[in-house]
């Protein structure tokens, strides 16, 4: 058993850098945003597809949670990549990706995180056992947060089309009770995958935590809300609107405006 989760370990790992090597080849030769973000979405359906095809039994829970993945990672994918194709650049990547190493060091990390963000399913194919409730519980956490993060997008991005929108910040439909409830929605997510995956993994949940842990720390503390809070901060920091917006809305759970 151990062999097979090493096995597993290994070549997930090598799958993500893999997929992340061959779109840092193309974004970086044609210094272009457009495949960054379908990358990552990609690497999830990918690994997870590749896991479920390996499966002994292909059963319900074994093909539940691929489904999970999968459909997070194309929902994901298709909206990032709609997105680029609309807006032609992501501001994020400016001074980066005329910068080789600066531009690889990103893409690495991304290989990383994704693999350490499916740890709990790699994990559980090693060793996968039969639906129970808290494969109940934990579709039913994700499912929650996949339509959170879907209309929460969704939300956003229409509002951004306006003709007014890129000179205000979002505060209509679930922004209006949540600054971030996209990430809000992400997290149920991933969290909703561990609580599917963690009774069957036994002592290995020592590794497995890692996954919510680690987007817990992207999302809140790294890469997600920090610099979008900056970034608008920076934009609208002198607008006393904003202010009082940033004061009465929740950070990340949406709730009533204070």
């Amino acid at each position: 058993m151990t062999d097979l989760i090493l096995h597993h370990l290994l070549f997930t790992l090598a799958l993500s850098l893999t997929v992340q090597a061959v779109f840092f080849a193309c974004a970086a030769t044609l210094e272009t945003d457009k495949v960054t973000d379908l990358s990552y979405g990609l690497t999830f359906v990918l690994i997870a597809g590749a896991l479920v095809l390996h499966a002994r039994r292909r059963d319900a829970a074994e093909v539940g949670l691929a489904v999970m993945v999968i459909a997070w990672g194309v929902r994901l994918a298709g909206y990032l990549v709609y997105r680029i194709v609309h807006i032609g650049r992501d501001a994020r990547f400016d001074g980066i990706r005329e910068r080789f190493w600066r531009f690889f060091t990103f893409w690495l990390f991304q290989g990383l995180a994704v693999w350490v963000i499916l740890l709990p399913v790699t994990l559980w194919y090693s060793r996968p056992g039969p639906w129970n409730r808290w494969m109940c519980a934990g579709a039913s956490v994700w499912l929650v947060g996949l339509l959170i993060e879907a209309v929460a997008d969704q939300q956003k991005f229409a509002f951004k089309r306006r003709a007014t929108g890129r000179a205000r910040w979002t505060d209509t439909g679930l922004w209006r009770y949540s600054r971030h409830p996209n990430y809000f929605g992400e997290l149920l997510c991933w969290y909703g995958v561990y609580v599917f995956a963690a009774p069957d993994i036994g002592a290995w949940n020592a590794l497995a935590v890692a996954s919510p842990l680690a987007i817990t720390v992207i999302l809140l503390f790294a890469t997600g809300i920090p610099t979008l809070e900056a970034s608008a901060q920076k934009k609208w920091g002198s607008d006393p609107e904003y202010q009082a917006y940033r004061t009465r809305t929740s950070l990340l759970v949406p709730w009533f405006r204070r």
